[in-house]
């Protein structure tokens, strides 16, 4: 566009209005996205870490004298000739701000300390366990995956009858406590059907069951988050349009619809890893199963600080992690929130 006035002579003079600025590429914005929120993780790991020194500072009693007792099993007065190991061995002599500082620098290492009981580093005894439980709550998360798109798929939109025989069900699978629906599952497709193996099973038979105990209340709870997203959706013009090219009604929920109504979950799944993680402890417990849940429980009743912090500091990691690939998945599902 151009604008015309006269000049000194009498003829016209053009002269260009300047282009507006161009807005930032999707690859710059996600970019800036992403460094902002691995900024905003750094921040949360680092409070998370320094929570759980302090918590251990704060603890009554002495800590050389606690590792011993550890130890031995029972709790009784130590001499200083038999602390001065311990101190040594753990640099309780030294300042409490020089111990958060190699505190700090450990966890950046990959190093969570060494345990009190075993004498151990906890990275070793948590490593030991933790691909059985990634294993588990991952399988469990994309079970509830499934199970919510093909319930939410075949009845959202159906009317008000189904729509609220559906509802009920929802709530109900999200209120279903892991101890509760473990022990109903063993029961009828272990000890009842013979299906699955009782308990300690190995393979995929030993993973159906405590993964499905995972599973189900989430799915319920996906589902809660997805159903009145994928109702407005279904209303919308493009589902018309759709319609009107001669899609058929699957056809249009599953390409159309439902990219547009998972958004709400895709935000619930950050929360879904940390979550099937906790409730790990009490699945793995049930079915015999190994992870982390079992040295949890271990450490807890043997005081073990070490390694309860380095799977509390773990935990969190996992959860600020599962935000971070959530947002970075935001954007692939709806590009408009890459330049937002």
């Amino acid at each position: 566009m151009t604008r015309t006035s006269p000049s000194s002579t009498g003829s016209p003079s053009r002269t260009a209005i300047a282009p507006p600025p161009r807005a930032p590429s999707r690859g710059r914005a996600l970019a800036r996205k992403v460094a902002e929120r691995a900024a905003s993780a750094v921040v949360v790991l680092w409070g998370a870490a320094t929570v759980a020194f302090v918590a251990q500072l704060l603890l009554p009693g002495d800590r050389a004298t606690v590792i011993l007792n550890i130890r031995a099993g029972q709790p009784q007065d130590r001499t200083p000739d038999e602390l001065a190991p311990i101190i040594a061995r753990f640099g309780l002599d030294r300042p409490e701000f020089v111990q958060y500082l190699d505190y700090l620098r450990g966890l950046v290492a990959g190093d969570f300390g060494t345990s009190y009981q075993q004498f151990r580093p906890v990275a070793d005894i948590i490593g030991e366990q933790l691909g059985a439980t990634v294993v588990l709550s991952l399988s469990a998360i994309a079970i509830a995956w499934v199970l919510m798109v093909v319930w939410v798929t075949l009845t959202a939109g159906r009317g008000p009858r189904i729509g609220g025989l559906a509802s009920a069900v929802d709530v109900t699978a999200a209120g279903l406590p892991h101890y509760w629906l473990g022990i109903i599952l063993l029961l009828v497709f272990a000890l009842g059907l013979h299906w699955f193996p009782v308990i300690g099973g190995t393979g995929i038979a030993g993973l159906a069951l405590p993964a499905l105990t995972l599973a189900i209340p989430l799915a319920g709870f996906l589902s809660q988050a997805t159903r009145a997203e994928f109702e407005r959706s279904l209303d919308q013009p493009f589902v018309l349009t759709a319609r009107m090219r001669g899609m058929g009604d699957v056809a249009v929920r599953l390409q159309h619809v439902l990219r547009h109504a998972v958004l709400p979950s895709v935000t619930l799944t950050g929360w879904a890893l940390g979550a099937t993680l906790s409730g790990a402890v009490v699945v793995e417990s049930i079915f015999s199963r190994p992870g982390i849940g079992s040295v949890l429980v271990t450490a807890v009743n043997s005081h073990d600080l070490p390694v309860v912090v380095g799977l509390v500091t773990l935990v969190a990691a996992f959860y600020v992690l599962a935000n971070l690939l959530v947002d970075i998945a935001y954007t692939v599902i709806d590009p408009r929130l890459a330049v937002a």
